[in-house]
């Protein structure tokens, strides 16, 4: 777990991770909160501070790197 993050660094990897298609929708409020979603079928998580976007954009990349690794078996 993280425990520094900037607003700025949670809109980078988002930018990233919805341009590569990881993201179905990711939505930024004028208070400073994300919604992301990974897939349509997964229910929408809003996320209060940029500590904890940063914790569930870890865990995205975690995914996409276990199935990298699967699809290489």
């Amino acid at each position: 777990m993280r425990t520094t993050a900037t607003p700025a660094e949670v809109e980078a990897w988002i930018t990233v991770l919805r341009g590569r298609g990881h993201l179905h929708a990711a939505e930024t409020t004028p208070e400073g909160t994300w919604t992301l979603q990974r897939t349509p079928d997964c229910p929408p998580v809003t996320l209060h501070h940029p500590v904890l976007a940063m914790d569930y954009i870890a865990d995205v990349l975690l995914d996409l790197r276990r199935q990298n690794r699967e699809g290489l078996r």
